[in-house]
């Protein structure tokens, strides 16, 4: 990969990471607002749940950005194919996992009741399934980062076997 592509995806975890923090900081306070004021009954009732779950949702998305930072950091440094690589994939698939989770609780608070369509309660119960599915992608990765990082130490083994014989 290269460094304008490097460069180009920090750009937009940058954005991304000033972004969820916006909001979190302006617009989910907003949401509760409107959520205690404009809706009443149901809805009401279960705004605190909804906005916990949407905060947690942000700092998932935050943390997998950060992770990919760091990612990118080894990649940077030639040690992507490194034991430290595995620590930033764990987070990252620990992350994934949440936002699944989130979601398909999201999809129960808002279950209950007339106050949401229940398409919309099955597309929310469709995001965690996508989310599931992306966690197990990410896993798949982990698997194959895993033999590379193998085949990386019998390469050099060998190379260095090689080199002893000449």
């Amino acid at each position: 990969m290269g460094n304008i592509t490097i460069s180009a995806l920090r750009v937009v975890l940058g954005l991304v990471i000033a972004g969820s923090l916006f909001v979190q900081t302006v617009m989910i306070p907003m949401l509760a607002k409107d959520l205690k004021e404009d809706f009443s009954g149901e809805i009401a009732d279960v705004a605190v749940p909804i906005i916990v779950i949407v905060v947690f949702g942000f700092i998932a998305i935050q943390v997998t950005s950060v992770c990919i930072w760091q990612l990118l950091s080894l990649l940077r440094r030639d040690a992507l194919f490194s034991d430290a690589s595995f620590r930033y994939v764990d987070v990252i698939i620990g992350s994934v996992v949440t936002a699944s989770i989130l979601a398909f609780a999201l999809g129960v608070v808002l279950a209950p009741g007339e106050s949401v369509a229940p398409g919309v309660v099955l597309l929310i119960g469709g995001v965690a399934v996508v989310f599931a599915g992306i966690a197990l992608v990410i896993l798949l990765m982990r698997v194959l980062l895993v033999q590379a990082i193998t085949r990386d130490v019998q390469a050099s083994h060998l190379e260095s076997e090689l080199r002893e014989v000449i």
